[in-house]
């Protein structure tokens, strides 16, 4: 029975699935999405079981989809099931591999997923649902971009303005990235502050993800500059740097895993 919270989309309401191994991400994201007035139907955990239930089921409006499941890529899916179902892309992937998601979805969005960014892509779908502008999606374009992506250059120094000074800082001496009082920090190995013009976001394209990882919100982290990884409350983690300690540095519980990962 439709959820009467559920607000009309054209003349019915939206069949929306989750394709996600991690099954507390998996609730989280139902979470949110239930948040802005939608429902989720149904919850997927792997290949195997996605392609099974799309076999026996009519296909969804809309899939929001983790590309790497625990026994595969997703993309599997679609090599066996032509899927007409529009898709937004639940990744962890750089971002110069997103080039192919967002010409051949509705949208990405990054893990952890912000509700704000989650809101824009649900608004992208609904906008293009009712003018049945939806396209088929090209996973083998998405796959070839992967598979090849476009090298990048990555910034090696900042500059920071000091009084009437500008001060060149390289890459090798940053300890982290911070944002406070909506400002942005570079925290150096000499234990130094300088405020920059630069969003944490805008940094997150501009420096290499294998040396530096926003642990959350707040900060971006120096892989050198780890000197300890403590288990923390609620599955996080708490980071010790080399210098920096003006204030603790936890790792959110749902990048946890993705932190493991990149940590080696």
């Amino acid at each position: 029975m439709q959820n009467e919270n559920i607000p009309p989309l054209g003349v019915r309401g939206l069949n929306i699935i989750i394709i996600e191994d991690e099954k507390p991400a998996a609730r989280l994201l139902q979470r949110k999405i239930e948040k802005l007035g939608l429902q989720v139907n149904t919850l997927l955990h792997s290949v195997e079981e996605s392609i099974a239930w799309f076999r026996n089921n009519p296909h969804p409006d809309l899939i929001f989809l983790d590309i790497q499941l625990s026994d595969g890529l997703s993309f599997e899916l679609f090599e066996q099931i032509e899927i007409k179902s529009a898709v937004i892309f639940t990744t962890a992937y750089d971002e110069y591999a997103l080039r192919a998601f967002k010409l051949n979805s509705i949208d990405y969005l990054l893990k952890p997923i912000d509700e704000d960014e989650l809101s824009t892509a649900i608004s992208k779908f609904k906008n293009q649902f009712q003018k049945n502008t939806i396209s088929s999606l090209d996973f083998e374009a998405i796959k070839r971009m992967l598979v090849n992506p476009i090298e990048k250059e990555y910034k090696t120094r900042f500059s920071v303005k000091i009084g009437q000074q500008i001060k060149v800082i390289s890459i090798d001496e940053i300890e982290c990235f911070y944002s406070e009082n909506k400002g942005t920090y570079i925290h150096t190995l000499d234990n130094r502050n300088y405020l920059t013009d630069v969003t944490l976001e805008v940094l997150e394209t501009e420096i290499n993800p294998k040396d530096f990882y926003r642990v959350s919100r707040k900060f971006i982290i120096s892989l050198k500059a780890i000197k300890e990884i403590q288990m923390y409350s609620n599955s996080r983690l708490k980071i010790s740097l080399n210098s920096y300690s003006d204030d603790e540095i936890i790792v959110a519980r749902e990048r946890v895993s993705e932190f493991k990962i990149w940590i080696g």
